[in-house]
């Protein structure tokens, strides 16, 4: 990993109604040390929050003019500095007109990968820490938040100006909770939702339930197994699901078999991606449910075999329970006895 431009600015709204302040720093080229470790953790909390959205750019330049102020900057007709400030100055401009109080470090980052860059606009929220100042008074102070990260967006160059242009080259964190001041974030993104992440996370589980019913029955559980591994290690990368590359992983010996069958009993994009919700593909492998004081989760590889449901009697058998749930059974029974 290695960072090519880096820069931060400040921003804070106390007073709505009022004037937004900023503070930006000095615009750092190849920062190393410090600031990669800081941009390699962000990056593994973006990697992880899940709901996330993938979309492109709207077509509304007068709105979100974003798009084509990173554009002036990668074809050299702006410096990075010239891009960013005119970033920051439409950050404290939409912040002037909220309704709600922020503060919150905007850290733009373009990176070099091996294989193509990426372009990431970071909001950093800040934690309050206690420490002795030069007096040994006790006093507070804020620090960045390594485990938080609510407001992001990450632009992959490469699918959006390259030759073979995707349909989505847009990845953003909107987390609940963000208010006016995270649709104020999309707006100076220039995000537009493309993908409807709900329709192509049954779309993924319907085609690999169906691949998997149509295998052996021993090697069922096996598809399901590998269809999950595959979308969890997608998703840690923060990467979604190429149909190409799974249809290898479940099937070395024919690494075709699955792409062909998804196409013809599923709707699958011409991209060939699905984004997959990774927390609803874990139905693949595991079956739960709560509900009137009782929450039960197990494997599905045990149902008929440690795990018996009655269709007639609505009924479930459970055998071989797990060590920690037998002992808290027979203390509880052996306490309502005495």
């Amino acid at each position: 990993m290695a960072i090519k431009h880096l820069r931060t600015a400040f921003a804070s709204q106390y007073q709505p109604g009022q004037p937004a302040r900023l503070q930006s720093g000095e615009a750092l080229q190849e920062p190393g040390g410090d600031y990669e470790g800081l941009h390699k953790q962000m990056k593994r909390l973006f990697n992880s929050k899940p709901g996330k959205k993938y979309g492109r750019f709207s077509d509304d330049i007068g709105e979100s003019p974003f798009k084509g102020w990173l554009k002036d900057y990668l074809e050299d007709k702006q410096s990075f500095s010239a891009f960013t400030d005119r970033l920051f100055g439409q950050w404290q401009e939409l912040l002037s007109g909220s309704q709600e109080e922020f503060q919150g470090q905007l850290m733009v980052v373009h990176e070099a990968l091996a294989d193509s860059d990426v372009v990431y606009l970071l909001i950093m929220e800040s934690d309050g820490a206690l420490r002795f100042d030069g007096n040994q008074a006790l006093d507070t102070t804020d620090v960045l938040s390594t485990s938080r990260l609510n407001l992001a967006m990450r632009v992959e160059l490469d699918d959006w100006l390259g030759d073979n242009a995707a349909e989505n080259y847009l990845t953003l964190v909107h987390a609940r909770g963000t208010g006016d001041p995270g649709e104020l974030f999309i707006r100076l993104c220039g995000f537009t939702n493309q993908v409807d992440v709900e329709k192509e996370t049954l779309t993924f589980l319907d085609a690999v339930e169906a691949f998997a019913k149509s295998s052996e029955p021993e090697k069922a559980g096996e598809v399901r197994t590998r269809a999950y591994e595959f979308c969890k290690e997608q998703h840690a990368l923060g990467e979604p699901v190429a149909i190409e590359a799974l249809s290898g992983y479940l099937d070395e010996d024919q690494p075709e078999r699955f792409k062909e069958f998804a196409s013809k009993s599923a709707e699958m994009p011409e991209s060939g991606v699905l984004h997959p919700d990774h927390r609803k593909v874990k139905k693949l492998v595991r079956i739960a449910g709560s509900g009137g004081g009782m929450s039960v989760s197990f494997s599905s590889d045990l149902v008929n075999q440690a795990i018996y449901y009655d269709r007639d009697k609505d009924a479930l058998t459970i055998t071989r329970l797990p060590k920690v749930l037998r002992e808290q059974l027979e203390r509880y029974l052996e306490n309502r006895e005495e």
